[in-house]
């Protein structure tokens, strides 16, 4: 089990000289509504920060992800592109890895919020596209966790077809409920120390705000066979590997030379982290039920992943026995998978020079 530091940064309490803006458009175009209601503890310098950051996010998610049919696919390309995309502010306000979630308790603080990590390039292909959002957003100073809120007004697309959810959402029937029922996304913003400004510190979808028009009428819990979505990657009826959002011929171009390599070295990889009992507790039923839980289930989770699991593996921090304490890997098992894992990491990067190298205008 991969076991990692999950505090988050406290927001500095006082800033007393102006760092230079990541966002230089103002947050109050576009008809977007924006409130500095419920302040607390802000400083001019910190609150301008953020409401750019605000502002910023706003405008791409107007005029990339707004309002649709929940089933229009074309809506969801073109969100999840410009997400995606290296000039995303999404993608730019993210640190290496961002806290995602649903609020089901509001009064529980974030540190004890059960939260999933996902690295920037699952989290905005797979899940953050899954939103529609109408711009209206509210900035407010949470005085508990020392962070803003950025509040947006939302709702979720939930009549795609299976295989553009990144796992069957609808395995627990009161998780589904939440994604189907969402009415808000609170973005928790903080100051990065590495980062040297304010990022988005984690994202949690809930049904605190209002409905309103925009939101999809729910549908029944969908059929979850354990046999065949239980495992979180299935084929379908034309023998297609599900969920396809999941898969390297989406995140990366066709004309990409290192697909096929990068395909085995992940199928291998997958070998050896079954065989090291890494896909036991790394899934998302959360079985050991993590309060930071690592996905591993997907080629997508993997790559965005495998990094950190070197690291682990290396440091004999993972897996875990029954009772949760550290147990090493037998050393033939543990030479096996650190081979596997960093042959699939250097075709990951190799793959993802080629992209930057040949980016689409």
């Amino acid at each position: 089990m991969l076991r990692l530091p999950h505090r988050l940064l406290a927001l500095a309490s006082l800033i007393t000289t102006a760092a230079t803006a990541t966002y230089a458009a103002e947050p109050h175009q576009a008809g977007i509504s924006t409130s500095g209601k419920g302040l607390v503890s802000a400083t001019p310098s910190d609150f301008g920060r953020v409401s750019l950051l605000a502002g910023a996010l706003a405008r791409e998610f107007a005029e990339s992800c707004p309002m649709a049919a929940p089933a229009d696919r074309g809506a969801l390309v073109r969100c999840r592109t410009a997400l995606f995309g290296s000039g995303s502010a999404l993608r730019r306000s993210l640190p290496d890895y961002v806290l995602w979630g649903r609020i089901n308790d509001p009064t529980l603080a974030l540190k004890d919020s059960t939260l999933t990590q996902f690295g920037r390039d699952v989290f905005t292909y797979a899940y953050a596209p899954l939103f529609m959002y109408a711009g209206k957003y509210e900035v407010v100073f949470d005085e508990r966790e020392k962070l803003y809120r950025v509040e947006f007004v939302t709702a979720f697309r939930n009549r795609l077809l299976p295989g553009e959810f990144p796992y069957p959402f609808w395995h627990d029937e009161k998780k589904w409920s939440t994604y189907q029922g969402a009415n808000r996304m609170t973005i928790w913003v903080g100051y990065d120390d590495t980062a040297g400004t304010e990022r988005i510190k984690a994202m949690q979808f809930n049904m605190l705000g209002q409905n309103h028009a925009g939101m999809p009428l729910p549908i029944p819990l969908p059929a979850f066979d354990k046999e065949t979505h239980g495992k979180w990657l299935w084929t379908d009826a034309q023998g297609k590997t599900q969920p396809q959002v999941t898969l390297f011929d989406g995140l990366y171009q066709a004309a990409n030379p290192h697909l096929p390599r990068l395909d085995a070295a992940y199928r291998a990889v997958a070998v050896e982290l079954r065989n090291g009992d890494c896909m036991s507790c790394h899934v998302p039923n959360n079985p050991d039920k993590m309060k930071r839980l690592v996905l591993l289930q997907t080629p997508a989770h993997a790559a965005s992943e495998i990094g950190r699991v070197i690291k682990s593996v290396r440091e004999d921090r993972m897996p875990l026995d029954d009772i949760g304490i550290e147990k090493p890997m037998p050393q033939g098992a543990k030479a096996a998978l650190l081979a596997k894992a960093e042959a699939f990491n250097a075709a990951l990067q190799d793959a993802k020079a080629w992209e930057s190298s040949h980016a689409k205008p």
